[in-house]
């Protein structure tokens, strides 16, 4: 065991009077460190060398082109085999029988017996070729030194010399031997070149089709994002996915899988091919891979989408070029042309584009419409982009709730007969309030004589989750949310949805997240149209848009959230949707608060003037003069049955059964009677004012 040392010294700087202390020091008696062995010093030595980035480097490039050379054998024989044999018509018939194409398996049966006869025709005519060869050469030489010897007797009679009769065939041997000895000279470098030459025509073919490990290639080939989809990838691509029955009845076709690929065709920002897939072979095992499928096509899997067209046993993929789903799709008709105007009966709302870049546009006429999606995904910008285009149909009507309540409908003011805004329990009980008035003009309208037109009236919801779970009841203990058969919303809007399209009331509404409790099922079926944002989960994309539409290749639970904001899939019979599908992904226009407020601006200059409601009064005794002026508002004049209709919103209780007969009844001898203007009764906001003020000095009021 080792001792520690003491050393004895004094400060290195002492003092003058050199009466400095003594510094006592323990330093521990440390043994000398041991050699590291030779052998640990060489393995570290290779293990550092073996690891440095440039030894791989050097590594790779050794293995790409070796793999290059016997790659380009490899390539090269099977072309060479496939050319001299029938393999190649083999390997197509039983690919066309593996798709099930009986026909083109016989056709390339008829090529492959063609070929066959003609290769035995070849053969039969190599047996007589020696003989026929040497009379060939016999004749050709004789003619030619016939014609040489010819040559040579005219020399000798034109020059008087005998000798210049061998001259042309003299001359000819002499180029013979000069023939002879060029390639005497040449072949033994060409023996020594030769087997270069050739390893560098294999090596070439084997750099052209990358015929090495992915991890020997160059970083700039093994980063094949963005890769153009051939035929060749999209056959490995669904190789490689992992079904047994796929990969082995693509490899009994060999190269010719791309036999069960249709046309790629350029379809907006990608492309699109249609894969009929081999017997044994179901369309889900594809479209359950998705993520798979589109790593195996160098694609993120939102860039992917699998369709079922109408052919059977068929898929149809479309591939979009990368990254350009990520890139914005330009700002909406609505903003960039202020002379559009619209035209609910036959129009259609320009929304955004489809995935092929066409304009997606949506029929509105005669359809109910549900949108839902997760929270932040853009459902209000695509719910409000809609009613911002019929809104510059100046017929139309709207009745309006936002149970968010932060202002995304405040444009809406003034162009809406009835806007709620507001997320309580209060501003549920007046939405259902207006839902229900909704009701009673619809079944005013379906009372009406036959064949009468009505315009259209939109009933849109924003947020209607929170009326759905609204647990605030009424005083015969009736609860305004809930999906029973005494649930105020919820019967008010089934009753919408039984018989409001037939005279034009229709029901817009839009939801978060949708489930059983805060989206019943009925109403969800009663939509028209259908369209999902980002959903978390299948089974919420089927409760938003129907199990038709997700068998046959919706899914918006596959959209990015956050990433995908204002990307919904539609399924809906008022859109364009590809022949075969049931649905169609759409890229909504964004349209700001700015932009929304100059189209509202727009859509009120259409109109006399609309008095926007904020609350539905609630009350027994009422003075209907003074509601008539209320809804007349700043307008000079309004037409009767607009009146009524907008009496109807304010009390659907009070007003809900007038007719024109109780309008006037009610202003008959007030000074405010309607009267014809154009040809048609109007009531007048002049009179109206009169009549308030002439009630006012004498005290009276009627009631109702």
């Amino acid at each position: 065991m080792s001792e520690n040392v003491v050393h004895l010294h004094k400060p290195t700087d002492p003092p003058a009077d050199d009466t400095a202390p003594t510094v006592l020091t323990v330093v521990p008696d440390v043994p000398p460190a041991r050699p590291v062995p030779l052998w640990v010093r060489s393995g570290r030595a290779v293990k550092r060398v073996a690891t440095d980035e440039r030894t791989k480097n050097t590594g790779r490039v050794v293995v790409r082109h070796g793999a290059y050379i016997a790659g380009g054998a490899r390539i090269a024989a099977r072309r060479t085999w496939d050319g001299r044999t029938g393999s190649r018509y083999e390997r197509m018939i039983r690919a066309a029988e593996a798709a099930g194409n009986l026909e083109a398996a016989e056709e390339w049966e008829e090529r492959l017996q063609r070929f066959r006869a003609a290769r035995h025709h070849r053969r039969m005519d190599l047996l007589h070729s020696p003989v026929e060869a040497a009379k060939g050469v016999a004749v050709g030489a004789g003619m030619s030194i016939g014609v040489l010897v010819s040559l040579g007797v005219v020399m000798a009679i034109n020059n008087g010399d005998v000798a210049d009769v061998i001259t042309p065939l003299s001359a000819t041997i002499d180029f013979i031997a000069l023939l002879i000895r060029i390639v005497q000279i040449v072949w033994g470098p060409a023996l020594t070149i030769g087997p270069f030459l050739a390893l560098l025509a294999l090596w070439s073919v084997g750099r052209k089709q990358h015929a090495a490990p992915a991890w020997a290639l160059p970083a700039t080939v093994r980063s094949s994002e963005g890769e153009p989809i051939t035929p060749s990838i999209v056959v490995k691509a669904l190789r490689d996915l992992g079904v047994p029955a796929l990969r082995n009845a693509i490899k009994e076709m060999g190269d010719a899988g791309a036999s069960m690929l249709g046309p790629i065709r350029i379809a907006g920002c990608g492309v699109e091919v249609d894969v009929t897939l081999p017997s044994g072979v179901s369309t889900n095992e594809v479209q359950n891979r998705r993520r798979k499928l589109a790593e195996n096509l160098t694609r993120h899997e939102h860039e992917v989408f699998i369709t079922i067209p109408e052919a059977a046993r068929t898929v149809r993929l479309w591939v979009a070029d990368s990254g350009a789903l990520d890139e914005p799709i330009g700002p909406s008709p609505l903003v960039t042309d202020e002379t559009m105007t619209a035209d609910y009966a036959k129009g259609r709302a320009p929304w955004g584009q489809d995935l092929r870049g066409d304009a997606a546009a949506l029929s509105l006429y005669q359809r109910h419409l549900l949108i839902t999606g997760l929270s932040n995904q853009g459902k209000t910008v695509a719910l409000r982009a809609l009613a911002l285009w019929v809104a510059l149909d100046k017929s139309v009507q709207f009745l309006m709730g936002d149970l968010k309540g932060v202002g995304d409908w405040a444009m809406f003011d003034g162009l809406a007969t009835t806007l709620i805004q507001g997320p309580t329990d209060e501003h549920v009980i007046q939405v259902t309030e207006m839902v229900e008035g909704a009701v009673e003009e619809m079944n005013r309208r379906l009372q009406a004589p036959p064949g009468t037109q009505f315009p259209a009236l939109i009933v849109l919801v924003d947020e209607a989750q929170v009326a759905f779970m609204c647990p605030a009841k009424d005083e015969d203990k009736r609860p305004y949310g809930g999906s029973k058969s005494n649930s105020r919303y919820f019967m008010a809007v089934r009753k919408i949805h039984n018989q409001g399209r037939a005279v034009n009331v229709l029901m817009w509404q839009g939801t978060q997240d949708p489930t059983d409790q805060n989206l019943p099922k009925l109403v969800r079926e009663g939509a028209h149209t259908r369209a999902s944002l980002a959903l978390g989960t299948e089974s919420q994309a089927r409760m938003a848009l129907g199990d038709k539409a997700v068998d046959g290749g919706a899914a918006p639970n596959l959209l990015r959230p956050g990433l995908d904001q204002g990307t919904l899939v539609v399924a809906s019979s008022g859109i364009d949707v590809p022949k075969g599908q049931s649905s169609i992904t759409v890229r909504t226009h964004y349209i700001d608060d700015t932009a929304a407020e100059a189209i509202t601006d727009r859509a009120k200059a259409l109109r006399d003037g609309v008095t926007t409601l904020h609350a539905i009064e609630r009350g027994e005794d009422r003075d209907p003069l003074a509601d008539i002026a209320t809804v007349v508002g700043d307008a000079s004049r309004v037409l009767t049955q607009d009146v009524l209709k907008r009496l109807a919103a304010l009390n659907p209780g009070a007003y809900g059964g007038w007719s024109f007969i109780d309008l006037k009844r009610v202003l008959d001898g007030t000074g405010a009677e309607p009267y014809k203007s154009d040809g048609r009764m109007v009531i007048g906001r002049d009179r109206l004012t009169r009549a308030l003020a002439n009630q006012g000095e004498t005290g009276s009021a009627s009631t109702v």
